[in-house]
């Protein structure tokens, strides 16, 4: 397949004449236009020849940015409260104090929601964040799928977004824990959709990039209907034509190549010089870490083992120092038959680094924040009476996980401390283990003691603004 900014090997097909005519896209920059940064959204796109010297573009459009995704929560908190009872309902409890409760409230993996809701319906929504970032995105919006470092790093970002914009929807100041305050209602509280919406989410859209890459292209190659383009385009591609729609776009538009009504739409726009980027590659102004991690009590009546994983993120404030925020969560083992419970750490403070210029580098902090320990008892005689009171009666609601499950829970402050190392692995990407001892000033719950423990985790830093 050509590439403009690349002498073609194969000669186009004139549909009209049933001629072969070879056509050196080098020579002819004319047949894909310059795209004026003030007539569309996302960033300029210059197409010139290879002796002409291309300025670089700009890199993320924020303003526009931040545009497309309120009008993206919008829309899906309206959803929610036109098809959801549960939802509205919610919405005459007190604000504030109902948020917080809701917020206070989150532990666990389940949500409640079922199969294709949690597993279909929002990774598309991760699907729809990656490509609103990529759009924005005007160092990386060119790139199209491939094993390669400029794609690589466009999707990285993009599913660093998508983690940013899925925690909004979740928990901030416009989602389901403001308008409705759903977490607050058990089983509503787990932390499923903040994993599977931006992991699931990503992989979603390599797989449009996918199909976009061997059949939609294929499929402009073969045919001058501009109908069937655009057709191919929008519903081969659905994610990134709803991203296209919350942009103001049209559904069909692609920020690697021309438009539907121009013969070579299947033509990737030529590669761009990149800037010298400022700070240099591994001084990050910004840091995301996903890891897991295994928890260990101990001291009299220590609880068994947690497991689980969590989340960073780090600002560098100066050359060594960092500000970092982490939420942990993990699953107790070893608990009695039907026992569950599990753990959630939140916490805040100053992290230092060793010698940025070191392929190692040396880490230790010191955090103070809050752990919440979750208990949940079972009572299955109880369901058991309760749904086949159901089955008889159609008459009533299904039975409540309240009505036979009982929560036990313990909310108070933790500080946190430990060390670790960096590997890095390239300009993005670092791995990181860490050992943590945190002391919590929990009560025992049911006689189980979960005061004082040790954390080890490990698992993959990715660096932002070096790249």
């Amino acid at each position: 397949m050509p590439c403009v900014g690349q002498q073609s090997a194969t000669p186009y097909s004139d549909q009209n004449s049933h001629s072969q005519i070879p056509l050196l896209l080098d020579s002819l920059p004319e047949l894909i236009p310059s795209r004026s940064p003030t007539a569309n959204n996302y960033s300029s796109f210059i197409v010139t020849s290879k002796n002409e010297r291309i300025a670089p573009r700009p890199s993320v459009d924020w303003k526009g940015l931040s545009k497309d995704s309120l009008q993206f929560l919008v829309l899906m908190n309206g959803f929610r409260i036109a098809t959801e009872p549960g939802t509205r309902a919610g919405l005459h409890n007190p604000f504030f104090s109902g948020y917080f409760k809701a917020v206070s409230n989150m532990h666990g993996w389940d949500d409640g929601d079922p199969f294709y809701v949690n597993y279909i319906g929002h990774p598309i929504q991760g699907s729809v964040s990656t490509f609103i970032w990529t759009a924005r995105d005007g160092e990386y919006a060119h790139e199209h799928i491939g094993w390669n470092s400029g794609y690589v790093k466009s999707k990285l970002r993009a599913g660093a977004y998508a983690y940013v914009l899925s925690v909004s929807f979740e928990l901030g100041p416009l989602s389901e824990a403001s308008l409705g305050e759903i977490q607050r209602y058990h089983p509503a509280n787990g932390f499923v959709d903040h994993v599977v919406t931006p992991t699931v989410g990503l992989m979603w859209s390599v797989l449009e990039d996918g199909i976009d890459d061997s059949l939609v292209r294929h499929i402009e190659e073969s045919t001058d209907n501009r109908d069937v383009k655009i057709l191919a385009r929008t519903f081969l591609n659905p994610s990134r034509s709803f991203a296209n729609l919350m942009g103001r776009r049209r559904p069909w538009e692609r920020t690697n190549r021309p438009g539907p009504s121009e013969y070579n739409s299947f033509a990737y726009y030529s590669p761009v010089e990149k800037k010298e980027v400022s700070p240099p590659p591994g001084v990050a102004p910004f840091q995301f870490t996903m890891h897991f991690e295994e928890r260990t009590y101990f001291g009299k009546n220590a609880s068994d083992p947690c497991v689980g994983g969590g989340g960073e993120l780090g600002f560098r404030v100066a050359d060594n120092w960092q500000v970092v925020g982490e939420v942990t969560g993990c699953k107790q083992t070893g608990m009695p038959p039907n026992f569950s419970g599990d753990s959630l750490t939140y916490a805040i403070g100053p992290q230092w680094t060793g010698r940025l210029s070191s392929r190692w580098v040396t880490h230790t902090r010191v955090l103070v924040g809050g752990n919440k320990v979750t208990q949940e008892q079972l009572f299955p005689d109880i369901k058991a009476a309760l749904q086949q009171e159901y089955k008889n009666q159609h008459n009533i609601f299904p039975p409540l996980a309240d009505q036979y499950i009982h929560d036990y829970d313990n909310n108070a402050f933790a500080v946190i401390t430990g060390a670790g190392f960096d590997f890095k692995l390239n300009k993005a990407l670092l791995f990181r283990s860490s050992l943590d001892y945190s002391h919590t000033w929990n009560h025992a719950i049911n006689g189980v003691n979960y005061r004082d423990s040790l954390q080890f985790s490990s698992g993959l830093v990715l660096n932002m603004g070096t790249w």
